[in-house]
């Protein structure tokens, strides 16, 4: 199972392989900015997201790095964890 996530909006999306989490991430994320807009508050979303209007443009924010981290437990969260699975 591979998970899509965009950090910008806190949206994710899941799928077998990762062309099918990407495309359930795009569907996802459009459904949202839709429902948004319908609600009136697709605006301040996106202001708090960290996008901003340029002239005619919506512009994302810029990021400086993106880092993907894996952390091990010790082994007592560990043993904890694997019970729950």
């Amino acid at each position: 199972m591979y998970v899509a996530h965009t950090s910008q909006l806190d949206i994710s999306s899941c799928g077998g392989t990762k062309e099918k989490a990407v495309k359930n991430l795009k569907e996802a994320v459009r459904l949202f900015l839709e429902e948004a807009e319908r609600m009136g508050t697709l605006t301040r979303i996106l202001e708090e997201a960290g996008y901003s209007r340029r002239r005619a443009k919506l512009e994302g924010p810029k990021f400086v790095s993106l880092q993907q981290v894996s952390i091990l437990l010790p082994a007592p969260h560990a043993k904890t964890h694997s019970r729950l699975l």
